[in-house]
């Protein structure tokens, strides 16, 4: 097996992503990562911190330029009746060099905060939109 190629490393400029059947075109990043919930474990004869796993978090971050409405649109009526906006989410990643294609579907995905009014003369918009999710699914690996 040939070792690792230097243009095979994955270019974010060809990420794509998806939240429910909506193509977001305006997207510039998406982060999204699970981290693990433990408890201490004491054990004798042993100074370390042991530790059990018993839950997992996953967070996420979705990163758009500033070019409508969309999310304004998706919550604001939800977070005035005191419902929360579930979606999925799916991001693509892939680039003409690579081995492949890396697609990862969200799931359960909660908008935990919404920006009204963010911007600044002579400022390119953006808008960074936290979220969390309670489950995944890798659709193509790599």
């Amino acid at each position: 097996m040939e070792g690792f190629r230097a243009e095979n490393t994955i270019n974010g400029t060809w990420g794509e992503l998806w939240i429910d059947d909506m193509y977001m075109s305006n997207v510039i990043g998406l982060q999204a990562k699970v981290t693990l919930e433990t408890s201490d474990i004491k054990k004798t004869r042993s100074l370390a911190k042991h530790k059990k796993v018993v839950g997992y978090e996953g967070k996420g971050t979705v990163k758009l330029n500033k070019a409508d409405s969309t999310f304004i649109k998706l919550m604001s009526d939800n977070m005035k009746k005191g419902k929360q906006t579930s979606c999925t989410i799916i991001s693509k990643l892939s680039d003409p060099d690579s081995l492949g294609c890396e697609r990862i579907c969200l799931k359960d995905c909660v908008f935990s905060e919404l920006t009204l009014a963010d911007w600044e003369a002579k400022k390119n918009g953006e808008e960074s939109i936290p979220f969390t999710f309670t489950d995944w699914e890798p659709l193509d690996l790599i």
